[in-house]
């Protein structure tokens, strides 16, 4: 059931995710009124939240006003002229988090950046200090990732542990979402795309995610005037994936898209997201256990010793 619909305010918005946008090309293509009017009326009716994703220059006052018109949340870059307005604020790569100033420290921060950059963050988070309410890793290049790059991963994360304990030792429980959101998760908690959010482009058409438009812009799944049509809507839902659907990697993005590209199948990841994922899964055993040492917090999850970084494969095996 549809709970969310994403707005590209234009073709230059921010990418808050895996996918790269048209930012960088500065080939602006801003939504229509029309179709930003008829996008607001599509979420009254469908009872939808609505997430506007802005480009960096400022939007006329006209376009402001309509955004107004009904409750929202702004997402933003940094380095916008009023990213301080934002609710969720992107960061690309660490020296945005670097130079993160204190009025962002409420903020929600997304910060996107290379699976190696994962040494020089724990870096910074170590020397400086740096105060957040909750930071949201996402990789720009998973599917590059190969079996060095994992490896190497796996003790960046160890690092992100000692970090993340050291502050939770101090009375100051952080949230990075690689690490911390498994620790409470009982179930899957994926990005859902096609299932419950869809993203309007600025041409007034639907796709699964803003990814799918920026890759191919063919690939809608409906327009503002016909409505929503997804082909074997089945496929993306959690039921219909069977190695996510038994997995407790409950943290992982499970993204629809990166699957798509690697594997051909919306409801079957790569084994680089997959390893990655446990990755995390491992990480955040080895961080409850620490922090059980200190007798102050409490978790209900219980995450069991595996054998396995990748289930496809030891479902392969299995079956040999």
């Amino acid at each position: 059931m549809l709970e969310y619909l994403v707005i590209l305010l234009d073709d230059t918005s921010t990418s808050y995710c895996h996918y790269t946008s048209k930012e960088s090309s500065g080939l602006s293509k801003l939504i229509s009124k029309k179709n930003l009017k008829d996008a607001i009326l599509f979420a009254m009716k469908e009872n939808l939240s609505i997430q506007y994703i802005y480009p960096a220059y400022v939007l006329p006052a006209d376009y402001t006003n309509i955004i107004n018109s009904l409750d929202h949340t702004k997402t933003m870059p940094l380095h916008s002229k009023n990213s301080e307005d934002a609710d969720v604020v992107i960061l690309k790569g660490v020296e945005d988090l670097h130079s993160l100033a204190t009025p962002y420290q409420d903020k929600l921060l997304t910060l996107q950046m290379k699976m190696s950059e994962l040494y020089s963050l724990v870096n910074l988070l170590q020397e400086r200090k740096k105060k957040f309410k909750r930071l949201n890793i996402v990789f720009t290049d998973i599917l590059e990732a190969t079996e060095s790059i994992l490896s190497t991963y796996k003790e960046e994360l160890d690092n992100l542990v000692e970090y993340v304990f050291e502050e939770y030792q101090s009375g100051n429980p952080v949230q990075i979402n690689i690490l911390t959101d498994r620790m409470n998760q009982k179930t899957m908690n994926n990005c859902d795309a096609g299932i419950s959010q869809i993203t309007l482009a600025p041409n007034g058409k639907f796709y699964i995610c803003p990814a799918f438009y920026y890759e191919n812009e063919d690939s809608s799944v409906g327009d503002l005037e016909r409505g929503i049509n997804i082909k074997n809507k089945q496929l993306y839902s959690l039921s219909h994936a069977p190695i996510c659907r038994v997995c407790d990697a409950f943290q992982c993005h499970r993204c629809i898209w990166m699957n798509k590209k690697s594997t051909f199948e919306v409801n079957t990841p790569s084994h680089e997201q997959c390893v990655a994922a446990h990755l995390e899964r491992n990480a955040s055993k080895r961080l409850i256990e620490k922090l059980q040492t200190l007798n102050t917090y409490h978790f209900d999850t219980e995450i069991e010793e595996i054998d396995y970084l990748d289930p496809l494969e030891k479902a392969i095996n299995n079956i040999r």
